[in-house]
């Protein structure tokens, strides 16, 4: 529910935006030639929960370009209906068959070798590695190269995270756009504490040992030095993930037949876990939300009230910290905050290599194209510098080009924290090409939530967890090898949620 609204707000800023951009890009040259007069259809197919009336997608990459494009129709055919858009974000239950839901990828496949193909793809960075494997996108070197399309200014993050999921070194897409993550510190609880502040490229183990100094568990205001997520509702698991992401640990086998979870280096990372609450570093799950003494107008996020020294926190997110700070005088019982960022720690093995990197607008060129010139004016138009002028400044995604990214307002944070990262592609790419063929395999996650939920709470042992753990899961991805389509569970399953987690 909170992505929707979070989605909700995004479309009504897009849409005030584009209402006072239209006098503005009237005078910019972006469309094609004035002589240019033939009437022509672009067809654009997208996998990103979007259909021929989404005022998301026609808002934020195609409006403009209609307008200074008038011959050009631009028709959007999405490989989603209604009921998998719910799906999507809720789950489906033990009583539906996961063949319910077509696989996104085939049904692009089948769209770009079907009688009427689409010329342009808007899909997703974990789908587009699947898209070059079946050779259903063509290069755009050549015609980047004929329009001498400036990618220096591109963040490397997007353009070379592009470019490593192609088979012969050559650009198959563009992204305008992307979201990323940071962490949040507050300047005033390092100084009160008498410790330096944390700083770009720092590992999790540094972060950690920041924290440590920076907590005070048993003060009035009891004050963490750490927090996964700025939010009280946090899910342990999901920052469990956030931790083990560029570690490349695997669930279960490549068969998606075995569970790899009870071994050594996943004991290390729950023993990492339960340590960080032991020592009172994090905030614990057994922390109970009094509303008789939290009842300020930021109770609800640990950063925001001053209860958490620093936080994993999205550019989207950050932005209402800044908003807070600068309507203080009009939100009784709210100081605010003197905060800064720096990047997401890494750990040694990879390091600079961060999750929660997302791309929007990833676009690139069928194969079957009947009209590919089209299809790349519009590629190059959303990804150009006079687009990422005028898109500059959102308060939720940021734009591709280097130039354009700068804090709002005269704020002076560390912006470039948010993107001078390696986006980690590890968990996308490998397991979204097993979920294509098992879409149960998620449900194997849950018994993990549960016994880690156990084992944070202090009512089980690491080893006990992870051995649960390993044989819940086992039981689960031997129903799915039976029956890959049909319902999974575990009779031996701690009670709690079974919501599946999409794969995005």
């Amino acid at each position: 529910m909170r992505d929707l609204q979070f989605n909700g707000k995004k479309i009504l800023s897009i849409a005030l935006t584009g209402i006072m951009l239209v006098p503005l890009l009237t005078a910019c040259s972006f469309g094609g030639k004035a002589s240019d007069k033939e009437e022509r259809v672009l067809r654009i197919a997208t996998s990103e929960l979007y259909d021929g009336e989404d005022e998301y997608f026609r808002q934020q990459f195609t409006n403009i370009f209609e307008f200074n494009n008038p011959n050009i129709k631009i028709e959007i055919v999405s490989v989603r209906d209604e009921s998998e858009k719910f799906n999507y974000y809720y789950g489906n239950d033990d009583s539906q068959s996961a063949k319910t839901f077509k696989d996104p990828v085939q049904t692009l496949q089948e769209m770009i070798e079907g009688p009427n193909p689409p010329d342009l793809i808007a899909m997703s960075y974990d789908q587009m590695s699947i898209m070059l494997e079946k050779n259903l996108l063509s290069p755009l070197d050549s015609k980047m190269a004929e329009d001498k399309f400036d990618t220096t200014d591109y963040v490397p993050a997007v353009y070379e995270g592009i470019k490593n999921l192609s088979p012969d070194g050559k650009m198959y897409a563009l992204a305008p756009i992307f979201n990323s993550s940071a962490l949040v510190y507050n300047k005033k609880l390092f100084a009160d504490a008498g410790v330096e502040p944390p700083s770009d490229n720092m590992t999790w183990d540094d972060i950690f040992a920041l924290a440590q100094r920076v907590s005070k568990p048993d003060a009035d205001k009891p004050i963490s030095g750490f927090s996964f997520t700025p939010y009280r509702w946090g899910d342990a698991f999901e920052d469990m993930n956030v931790y083990t992401n560029s570690l490349q640990l695997r669930y279960f086998d490549e068969a998606g037949e075995k569970m790899t979870v009870d071994t050594p280096e996943w004991e290390k990372v729950w023993n990492k876990l339960t340590q960080l609450q032991k020592d009172k570093i994090t905030p614990s799950v057994n922390e109970q939300f009094n509303y008789e003494e939290n009842r300020g107008p930021f109770s609800h996020d640990r950063f925001m009230s001053g209860r958490v020294a620093m936080s994993i926190i999205s550019y989207g997110q950050l932005g209402q910290i800044i908003d807070a700070n600068k309507n203080s005088s009009q939100i009784k019982d709210y100081t605010p905050i003197d905060f800064d960022v720096v990047t997401i720690p890494s750990h040694p093995e990879n390091p600079g290599v961060v999750p929660n990197f997302n791309m929007s607008g990833l676009m690139g060129i069928s194969s079957k194209a009947t009209n590919p010139e089209d299809a790349w004016k519009l590629i190059k138009f959303v990804n150009s510098p006079e687009w990422a002028k005028i898109k500059a400044g959102g308060s939720y995604e940021l734009t591709a080009r280097k130039s354009y990214i700068k804090p709002k307002n005269g704020e002076t944070f560390n912006i470039e924290a948010f993107y001078n990262v390696k986006p980690s592609s590890f968990m996308g790419n490998d397991y979204y090409r097993m979920y294509r063929e098992k879409p149960n395999l998620q449900k194997a996650m849950n018994p993990g939530r549960n016994e880690l939920q156990e084992v944070l709470a202090g009512n089980k042992s690491v080893k006990d967890g992870l051995k649960s753990w390993q044989e819940q899961g086992d039981n689960i991805l031997q129903q799915i090898k039976a029956n890959p389509n049909g319902p999974a569970t575990d009779s031996g399953a701690s009670s709690g949620s079974t919501t599946i987690v999409p794969v995005r």
